[in-house]
């Protein structure tokens, strides 16, 4: 549900809005919306939710998830839309890292990755299923995108999960997860996420301005970044238990640059297609390899831990279009080089050297 929501209005930015008066470069502010919040409060809410049992605050956070989008459908104008993206956005925030604490406490230390792997799949799925959905119903109404994730959010609020899994030592304390190697493992995924998957906003824009491709026909596009990923997560997690995180994640940084370039640069819409699709593979070293690493290391909390590195990469995200959309519209190419320019450099200089413990192997 975070690839999901956050992704869903990629591909209607300028049927939402039109919808509500606003340019398309505007509508953009929707994906910024809901990751804001959705970051900031992913600093706290994984400890939050160790403290206070993650059934308990998995299932009450879907079921606001579910009233944010039903507000989001209801909204009658752009000032009422962005508050309910909003709502959305920090309902997410208390689910995604106790999924993945809850996932780690299941997994021996050296199957974490392939356990990551599947996990990664299916954000790929919600990756890939976001723009594909949101742009098709956007050819009809996007209020029905909206709709469908109310309903979806309700079905998991209802289905939860398994009780238990609490982490070993009471109540975790916020200082736990404030270590400074795992705020440098949150400024390379946020890095490695707003300069690669993150950028589908922009390849949305470029899409549409430079080939003039409708709703539907650019969600399509998008959609290859998340079909790769959902077909290759699992076999990169197993990749990721043999090689070592540190190493995925740099050489998962170094295929993004050649994406980001590449798509940038590329001539005609097939090539665009095709090399966005191999994002897909790129994103999921670096999302796996970030978390196996987090997951991995000592601290006893780490429900929290996971929420930092959540909490800084999906801020990453959402600063991407306010970062990025001003450089394209100067510049087109240099809107697509700056990224992966950051890629190249950032994710090496930032990453630590030194795994701790199970997250090296």
């Amino acid at each position: 549900m975070g690839p999901f929501g956050g992704g869903l209005t990629v591909a209607m930015l300028p049927e939402l809005g039109g919808s509500f008066a606003v340019s398309a470069p505007t509508a953009s502010m929707s994906v910024t919306a809901y990751l804001l919040p959705f970051a900031a409060l992913m600093l706290v809410s994984g400890t939050l939710g160790e403290r206070w049992g993650r059934r308990r605050t998995v299932v009450l956070a879907y079921g606001v998830y579910a009233l944010a989008s039903v507000a989001c459908v209801l909204a009658a104008s752009w000032t009422l839309f962005l508050p309910a993206r909003a709502l959305q956005g920090a309902a997410n925030a208390f689910t995604t890292p106790l999924l993945l604490a809850a996932l780690a406490g299941t997994a021996p230390p050296e199957r974490l990755g392939r356990v990551l792997g599947w996990f990664g799949s299916l954000q790929a799925a919600g990756q890939t299923s976001a723009p594909l959905l949101g742009g098709l119903a956007a050819e009809v109404d996007w209020r029905l995108a909206f709709w469908g994730v109310a309903l979806v959010a309700g079905l998991l609020a209802v289905a939860g999960i398994p009780p238990g899994g609490a982490p070993a030592g009471g109540r975790p304390a916020l200082r736990t997860a404030w270590r400074p190697e795992v705020l440098r493992i949150g400024v390379v995924a946020a890095v490695g996420w707003g300069c690669l998957a993150g950028l589908n906003f922009l390849v949305a824009l470029r899409l549409e301005e430079e080939f003039g491709l409708g709703a539907g026909t650019r969600g399509l596009v998008l959609t290859g970044l998340g079909v790769a990923g959902l077909l290759t997560a699992r076999l990169v997690g197993g990749v990721v238990d043999r090689m070592g995180a540190r190493r995925s994640v740099l050489l998962g940084a170094a295929l993004g640059v050649l994406v980001v370039a590449g798509v940038g640069l590329a001539p005609a819409v097939w090539m665009v297609a095709a090399i966005w699709t191999v994002g897909g593979v790129a994103s999921q070293f670096v999302l796996v390899g970030v978390n196996a690493m987090v997951l991995g290391s000592p601290g006893g909390n780490p429900g929290g831990s996971t929420s930092v590195v959540q909490a800084v990469r999906f801020g990453g995200s959402a600063l991407a279009p306010v970062a990025f959309t001003p450089v394209y519209h100067a510049d087109p190419v240099a809107g697509f080089l700056l990224p992966a320019a950051l890629l190249a450099v950032a994710v090496p200089t930032v990453l630590p050297r030194a795994p701790a413990a199970r997250a090296a192997r």
